[in-house]
Parts: C-alpha cells; structure tokens; sequence
C-alpha cells in the first residue's frame, strides 16, 4: 500500500469526505442540499487543520456549494484560512431521484442504471461519465502542488476508482463510499491512490 511518503510530491489531492448530513437516511441524496450538525462540521475542520500543521499542508481548502461541504470551510475561515467554491465539487446529480425516498424510486429504473452503470443517466441526472469528466476537470484546475478539499462519497469514488478501467465497473462492483469525516488520499492519476479512513 502506497503510505504519505511515498506518495508523488508535486501533485497531491487531500480529500475529506463531508460530516454525515442530517435527513438523508434512507434517501436518494446527490446535489439535494442538506445541512450538517454544527459540531460535526467543526470536529472535521479541527482534524483538517490538524493534519495541515502535521504535514505542512496549504491552509486553503477547495469545498463544493453545497452545505455540507461549505459548512467545513467556513469553520476553517474563522481561524484565517482561505476556502474556495466550486461547483465541479459537487456531488452526483441524480434528476428526478434527487432528495427522494429510495422506496420511491421503481426497481425498473434502478435496475436500467444498473445494467449500463457508467453511462445511464440516474433520474435524468448524471451519469458516472457525467460526474468523471468534472473530477477531470478539477483535476485539471488544481494541476500540481498539493491540494485538500472536503468532497462527497460518490464524487471521491470517483477520483480513486474511475480511470482507465472505467469501462469494466458495475454496479457490482462498485465501491461503498468513504466513511463520512474520513480521508483518502489520491496522487498523480498513474499513481495509486490510499484511503485513511479514521484520521
């Protein structure tokens, strides 16, 4: 397993998976914007900062619109950090499903995502492809140096596991996602990446 030293230095993605958001048990949750419990997005903002003054890391961190990702930043601001918005971040949009209860959704369409799993378009949203070509994108935006942002599960799952062998995932082999709070770790796109979850 590839460890921090190891790791390529001139291009580095730090990624925080944002604190559970409250209400989402139980629902189809993508760009739905929820909001966190307060104490849980500060807890993560200490641990960020932490590993920050532990490894010398930039004190600017990337966050997606939406709240539960934002909720962190801006705790960070308010011991002088610099926080940046943007909406490639964000997490996978799935139309129609978005925000609703999983029992709602028919098996028909769940089971049609699952048979064309990179490029069905869940509830009209976005496909796997879709949400692929924003990691690309972000990855493009923040090329070289080292760079920490709190993210979404879908959206990390991505960044670690969606790349040259994209063609050959399914919806059974699909990764579950990061635990909420956790970090993983993803270096140049050649270069493995390691998942450090409870840090």
């Amino acid at each position: 397993m590839t460890s921090l030293e190891d790791s390529p230095p001139d291009q580095m993605l730090w990624c925080w998976r944002h604190p559970r958001a409250i209400g989402a048990a139980g629902r189809c949750i993508g760009q739905t914007d929820l909001a966190v419990d307060a104490r849980k997005a500060k807890r993560l903002a200490h641990r960020i900062r932490r590993q920050a003054r532990l490894h010398g890391l930039p004190r600017t961190v990337w966050v997606s619109p939406l709240a539960r990702s934002l909720a962190v930043g801006r705790w960070l601001a308010r011991w002088g950090w610099r926080y940046r918005v943007t909406d490639l971040l964000s997490e996978m949009h799935f139309g129609q499903w978005d925000g609703r209860p999983w029992s709602e959704v028919p098996w028909s369409a769940v089971q049609a995502w699952q048979d064309d799993f990179l490029h069905h378009a869940p509830g009209g949203g976005e496909s796997v492809r879709d949400l692929r070509r924003r990691v690309q994108a972000f990855r493009a935006l923040s090329a070289g140096g080292v760079h920490l942002l709190v993210g979404h599960g879908g959206w990390i799952n991505v960044l670690l596991h969606v790349d040259a062998d994209a063609q050959a995932l399914s919806a059974a082999t699909w990764p579950a996602a990061p635990p909420h709070g956790s970090l993983s770790l993803s270096g140049h796109p050649r270069e493995p990446s390691i998942a450090r979850h409870g840090v």
